[in-house]
């Protein structure tokens, strides 16, 4: 009970009829280009030991939101 090959044909041509051939060739090149630079992100983070520097500054970030958390708590207090 799956999708056939004439529901598919269908589905595709309102979609093109939707949005048109030139926006669908534009949103596939940009998800293309996505997945090519998620790929190029992925390589580059495990040839560098597993953290690259956008996810130290994340943990930097978070442990400097923490402290000024418990400082307002104490304030508070």
């Amino acid at each position: 009970m799956g999708i056939s090959v004439w529901q598919l044909l269908i589905l595709l041509a309102v979609v093109i009829l939707i949005f048109g051939t030139k926006k669908l060739k534009n949103i596939g090149g940009d998800l293309g280009s996505a997945i090519k630079g998620f790929k190029s992100a992925v390589k580059d983070g495990d040839s560098k030991g597993g953290t690259t520097s956008t996810q130290n500054k994340v943990k930097q970030g978070s442990e400097n939101t923490a402290k000024t958390e418990s400082v307002k708590k104490e304030d508070k207090v």
